[in-house]
This record gives structure tokens, sequence and C-alpha cells, in this order.
């Protein structure tokens, strides 16, 4: 007699999480950075479009060159100082604000 519940078969084509492959790869950390060297590049290009600036004009503004606009634009280029940021979040009007969060 068949019963109202199924029974759920584990799948045998399910593994690890992709995280678990990155950390026994190695890469994990510097996947997650430049994830978030990304995502910051993209929120930063979004918001010089939202007020029409160009990268001259962002670099006037955090007085400095427009090359180092560039390399916080660029999504590949992980290493970005704080300071930098702050300047960046300062001439677009706003702030930057880091916190941690249990992983």
């Amino acid at each position: 007699m068949p019963t109202s519940k199924t029974v759920k078969k584990r799948n045998k084509h399910r593994g690890s999480s992709f995280e678990d492959f990155l950390k026994t790869e190695g890469i994990l950390e510097n996947v997650q950075a430049a994830a978030f060297k990304r995502s910051l590049a993209l929120k930063v290009n979004d918001m010089m479009k939202e007020k029409r600036m160009n990268k001259s004009v962002m670099a006037a503004r955090m007085r400095t060159s427009r090359a180092a606009v560039h390399r916080l634009l660029d999504p590949k280029n992980t290493s970005v100082t704080l300071a930098t940021l702050n300047r960046a979040a300062r001439s677009l009007g706003c702030k930057v604000k880091i916190e941690f969060v249990p992983a």
C-alpha cells in the first residue's frame, strides 16, 4: 500500500559546494577579493554615471590622476587602499562603510 510521504533519495550527482572546491584549490580568498573588487568597481562606475561624471572629473575631485581612477574602476586590480576608497566616496557624495559579518 503506497504511503503519502515520499522518501527522499540522496542525489548521487551532488557533491561538495563550489566554496569547498575553491578552498581545496587554495584560491578562495583570491576569488572572494576579485568578486568584491568587481562589485565595488561596478558600484563606483554606476554612481559616476548617475552623477554624469567622467574619469577626468572624478580624478580632479579625488585630487589624483586619471590612471588612479582607472585602477579603481578596473575589476581585475584588487589592490585598492582605504584612502582611495574614502576619496572616491567623498567625491561621489557618500561614505564608505565596512563591516565584518560572521562567515
